[in-house]
């Protein structure tokens, strides 16, 4: 699978080097010019590309920039195709939004709001990547992490499923998009390790802030 990555900061580099380690092609980009990611071509064995030639590149985007960057990622380039919204808020570098603040709205549901003819799942938001890295575990093994995902798309979460399969955690759906708040920044299931029992019964026992 192609998979283009719109970001390449910790967690966009983290998820090209598991992706290609699995089988995956990748191309990672930046909001500045692609070569000044020339060295991760031979150091990881992805392409490089901007913003819209990752859009374009992959049967699966996936958003791996800060919030308030959202507003220029590409909007035709990424119209129809699945997203992967990696995306969390907050404040303290992105500003007072006050519909995040209250709880009012997750920030799957606003990025969907930006991109309307986008197929979006909420993935790979609630963990620490160092851990995602190096914590990863084979099916059946008792001490494996679980990794919660939301989305309103079928196929997404399956490629999700299937990636946190490959990446070594088991996949916990939490419902619909609108239910990513349920996992976002200062909840109990954010970066924090649980099984899939654990993760489950987390995930119900969370309340709106």
């Amino acid at each position: 699978m192609k998979i283009g990555i719109i970001g390449a900061g910790f967690v966009g580099r983290a998820i090209a080097k598991l992706a290609i380690k699995t089988g995956h092609e990748v191309m990672l980009s930046n909001s500045r010019d692609p070569r000044t990611l020339f060295s991760l071509k031979p150091m990881i064995g992805c392409e490089t590309g901007t913003a819209t030639e990752a859009a374009n590149f992959g049967e699966v985007v996936v958003i791996a920039v800060p919030l308030t960057a959202t507003e220029h990622l590409p909007a035709a380039e990424l119209r129809g195709k699945i997203v992967l919204d990696a995306v969390n808020y907050y404040p303290d570098r992105d500003g007072d939004i006050e519909e995040l603040l209250s709880g009012g709205i997750s920030t799957s549901e606003r990025l969907a709001r930006q991109f309307p003819g986008s197929r979006i799942t909420k993935a790979f938001n609630a963990i620490r990547m160092t851990d995602l890295e190096t914590q990863g575990l084979p099916p059946g093994d008792a001490n494996r992490q679980a990794l919660p995902l939301a989305g309103d798309d079928s196929e997404g979460k399956a490629i999700v499923t299937a990636l946190y399969d490959a990446f070594g955690f088991d996949a916990v759906d939490a419902g619909a998009l609108a239910e990513g708040w349920r996992f976002e920044r200062a909840t109990p299931a954010y970066c924090v390790a649980l099984s899939r029992v654990q993760l489950i019964r987390t995930l119900l026992e969370t309340t709106r802030r």
